[in-house]
């Protein structure tokens, strides 16, 4: 149930999907791996919306050149802990909401207790190898996953439904070259970090349509969104036999 206060707090989206949506939100568990560009906009948004908890994972410290696009660090903050760092202003954002963290790299025994655990699971990374294991745990533990990815002033978003929708690597089937230290334009990851929580806000409360079969592709130098249609891949390794 909610609190007065919380009626209070979240009234505005509450007159879009009613009580009911919110209690399914304040139930929720969102994992969300990376606290970077793409992971601290989605985790302030996914706190201001009022999940009931947020598991965050990243194994990195603040560094200043993170700040032009890492919202949720500020210039007193580098050289701590990301999540930790983190977790201090979303709990003075939304003392309600369960916050967890854990500093460290993403191994395939701890995230498949952790995406056990979630409702919904956030892509906010910024390697290949991670982001195929993330899609075969969430594939094999039939937990939605949300990808995005951002690269200068583009990027892309992929909504999947493990025996519903594409796996991304149905539509990714190799691993792309790894970029280090490759130019982003802030406000690039805070968009489709947006677009990542309105997807999970979709999935968990049952209102609207999520993204399902298509991979939606920004293009910031030409301010459009382009719609590519996916389908599953019968050979696929990760999802073919669902």
């Amino acid at each position: 149930m909610l609190t007065e206060e919380e009626r209070v707090r979240y009234d505005r989206q509450i007159r879009l999907f009613g009580i009911k949506g919110q209690e399914k939100l304040k139930e929720a568990t969102v994992l969300v791996v990376g606290a970077g560009g793409l992971g601290t906009a989605a985790s302030l948004y996914l706190v201001a919306a009022g999940i009931g908890k947020l598991i965050l994972v990243d194994k990195e410290d603040v560094e200043l050149s993170n700040l032009n696009r890492q919202i949720l660090y500020w210039t007193e903050d580098v050289g701590k802990p990301k999540v930790e760092a983190a977790k201090s202003k979303l709990i003075k954002l939304n003392p309600n909401v369960e916050i967890i963290t854990y500093k460290s790299a993403l191994e395939e025994d701890s995230a498949r207790k952790l995406v056990r655990e979630a409702n919904v699971v956030i892509d906010a990374l910024d390697n290949w190898e991670t982001r195929f294991m993330l899609n075969k745990i969430c594939v094999e533990e039939r937990k939605p996953l949300i990808h995005a990815g951002v690269f200068g002033m583009h990027g892309q978003l992929l909504t999947i439904i493990p025996g519903e929708t594409p796996c991304l690597q149905c539509v990714i089937p190799e691993k792309p070259l790894e970029k280090k230290g490759f130019p982003v334009l802030g406000t690039t990851p805070g968009i489709l970090a947006l677009m990542q929580v309105t997807e999970a806000i979709k999935i968990i409360t049952g209102y609207g349509k999520p993204a399902k079969g298509k991979l939606i592709v920004y293009d910031g130098k030409r301010t459009s969104f382009s719609e590519i249609s996916v389908k599953r891949r019968k050979d696929c390794p990760i999802c073919g036999k669902l």
